[in-house]
């Protein structure tokens, strides 16, 4: 898989005062700030390509991109206007990619520890050729408030009255996977929700302490751990 695309376009209302002067995709966790994790991420997965949706606070996250210089092609998407949401935001910003492509939300504290994961997670979309999820336990979270997205039984994803496993922010997808959508604007939520009643999303588990960014409680949590890679 050589393209990825980034979500950085939400308002990071949760994470006030921090996200009143800093867009939540540049704050800064150890030695770096959450997007550059999740594109280095990409990049030493082999990705060259990568779409990063925009818009509270764009101009810094483009100016923080240019500064970088990553060994990448990087395109943003500036959604001026409106925020398209999540399945929006994804579908506008792929539409050029080859398929299938990475996407990561960068709310997770990204680190070369998920590679192997995100290597098994591409075996496992090329032998299926389904929209594939990196899933966590509940118990591995530390932030012990999620609820849960998710189920796994072999292989196959699941929502049910129960759920224990926390969607991590990182998935391949395809474009068939929009092939109903007719709206601008929506949630992947609707995707999942239709693939999981048609059988087609598929999964595995990672075995990394999950870390997610969410509320300026958890920044300060995680930042009191001093985490530097």
């Amino acid at each position: 898989i050589k393209q990825g695309m980034i979500l950085a376009a939400g308002l990071g209302k949760r994470m006030q005062p921090i996200t009143l002067k800093t867009p939540k995709a540049l704050i800064q966790i150890g030695n770096k700030n959450l997007i550059d994790r999740a594109i280095e991420l990409l990049i030493n997965h082999g990705v060259d390509e990568i779409a990063i949706n925009v818009h509270y606070l764009a101009d810094q996250i483009k100016d923080f991109i240019n500064k970088k210089k990553y060994k990448a092609k990087i395109i943003i998407f500036h959604e001026q206007d409106k925020l398209l949401d999540t399945g929006g935001g994804i579908f506008n910003a792929t539409k050029s990619f080859q398929e299938p492509f990475v996407v990561i939300n960068p709310d997770t504290l990204w680190s070369n520890a998920y590679l192997n994961e995100l290597k098994n997670l591409e075996d496992l979309y090329f032998q299926n050729k389904k929209a594939s999820l990196l899933l966590v336990n509940k118990n591995l979270s530390f932030d012990k408030s999620f609820e849960g997205d998710f189920n796994l039984e072999d292989g196959m994803v699941s929502r049910d009255n129960s759920n224990k496993l926390i969607f991590t922010g990182l998935q391949i997808l395809d474009h068939s996977v929009f092939s109903l959508i007719k709206n601008k604007i929506f949630s992947m939520n609707d995707i999942w929700n239709n693939l999981i009643k048609n059988n087609f999303l598929i999964g595995i588990e990672s075995n990394q302490k999950f870390y997610h960014l969410n509320t300026k409680e958890m920044y300060d949590k995680i930042l009191s751990l001093n985490i530097t890679d």
